[in-house]
């Protein structure tokens, strides 16, 4: 019997899907104010520095704080983290609300509160994904994993489409308030249904953070496997991110098209994304997770490189790219998830969590600094080429590496590692 069935037994599904639920709620919420405050941004200020300021506010707390998070998050009550995380934000964005109907709002209100709603994300991101570990069967990981990445590409759609929908009716603060309501609903199920925690012994309980924190990275770097697998999604990130940004740019500059060019990019991705989360969470991927993850990095390097090599006359062969991207993102981020929640110690995944989404978060900056002068340089398409060709021969190495390939049966290392850090912790 799996752990989340000793826990909850037959009755999983209601508890794990009722807070589920809730969250999908509060992304919608978030994706909403997301767009209308941007938009706000954009019409009152006109200003590009603008918002990259506001593009860094959101970046800073996940790019500086994630690993340390990961730890807390270890430490703390997981549901409780969820529930302060969704009441600060709703609480910050009540706040600003009252400043725009009293017209006393300014540019470093909208910094703050994007700056506290990423703060409360990345509280709140590993402590969902490591309690999903521990209500929901491992058999089922890929499939709920398939199911989020449905979600963030439904989310990616339907957030801007209302957004600009409910911008034309309702003044600013009323679309605020919607966002509070769906944060409220999601930390309602979260009252009525517990949160497993998993199990710490009395020497890890005495342990400061600072060495679990260190523990967290030698458990990490110890695991050869895992230390490759978060180098593959630094990669995606590295790769994907400027090429993301890079889409209006190509639109205009190389197919000469307009906005709705550019909107029928933007489609492509994220149906692809809800077409590829649906499919895999109905077929559940391949019984090794790690060659449904390499399937997809492949199927994403040949969408990439189909968007590189279309000439100026074949928008619509870009968009086909971009919908073969987007569903193979699913393909390869989803089985990741599930097999860190099938793999790592349940004691250790809001480290190994908060660590993946530091250096992931941490090196777009990076990436979109070589992209920008490269693609000025040889043009915009030379990204896409570079990036299509990057994840083909990444699938090359990772399938010829041992190490990763046979993650979901090797972590003795790891293991070794962790109990021998145990081991001197409770001798001294």
């Amino acid at each position: 019997m799996s752990r989340a069935a000793a826990w909850y037994g037959s009755r999983w599904q209601w508890r794990f899907f009722s807070i589920w639920s809730g969250q999908a709620l509060s992304l919608l919420g978030s994706a909403l104010v997301q767009f209308a405050l941007i938009w706000w941004l954009t019409a009152t200020t006109g200003s590009a520095t603008a918002l990259a300021m506001a593009t860094l506010a959101a970046m800073l707390p996940q790019v500086l704080l994630s690993s340390f998070v990961g730890t807390l998050v270890d430490r703390w009550n997981r549901r409780m983290i969820m529930i302060v995380s969704d009441s600060m934000i709703a609480l910050c964005t009540l706040i600003v609300a009252l400043l725009f109907t009293s017209e006393l709002v300014q540019l470093w209100h909208i910094y703050l509160l994007l700056m506290l709603r990423a703060l409360g994300a990345t509280f709140h991101t590993p402590a969902m994904h490591a309690s999903t570990t521990l209500m929901v069967p491992e058999k089922h990981y890929a499939r709920v994993a398939g199911i989020n990445q449905a979600l963030n590409g439904m989310t990616n759609i339907l957030g801007p489409a209302l957004g600009a929908l409910l911008l034309r009716t309702l003044p600013l603060f009323g679309i605020l308030l919607i966002d509070i309501m769906t944060a409220l609903l999601a930390i309602l199920p979260l009252l009525v249904f517990s949160v497993p925690q998993p199990q710490r012994s009395n020497a890890l309980v005495k342990r400061s953070v600072w060495s679990e924190f260190r523990e967290g990275l030698r458990y990490v770097w110890s695991w050869r496997g895992l230390t490759l697998l978060i180098g593959l999604a630094m990669l995606l990130n590295f790769l994907l991110t400027p090429a993301i940004s890079l889409v209006p740019l190509l639109v205009a500059q190389h197919f000469q098209a307009d906005a709705g060019g550019l909107a029928a990019m933007n489609m492509a991705l994220g149906i692809g994304i809800i077409a590829g989360g649906a499919f895999l969470g109905l077929w559940g991927g391949f019984g090794r997770k790690i060659v449904t993850s390499l399937m997809g990095v492949l199927g994403i390097g040949v969408g990439i490189l189909l968007i590189g090599v279309a000439p100026s006359s074949a928008l619509w062969l870009a968009i086909m790219g971009m919908w073969i991207a987007g569903a193979m993102l699913s393909m390869a981020n989803a089985p990741i998830h599930a097999l860190l929640q099938a793999r790592v110690m349940p004691e250790v995944q809001g480290r190994v969590f908060g660590l993946m989404n530091n250096l992931g978060i941490g090196i777009t900056p990076l990436s979109l600094l070589i992209a920008g002068p490269l693609a000025d340089a040889i043009g915009v398409q030379s990204w896409f080429l570079a990036a299509g060709v990057a994840c083909v021969v990444a699938v090359a190495y990772g399938a010829s590496n041992q190490a990763l390939m046979n993650i979901e049966a090797d972590r003795t290392s790891a293991l070794r590692a962790t109990s021998a850090e145990e081991t001197s912790a409770s001798d001294a």
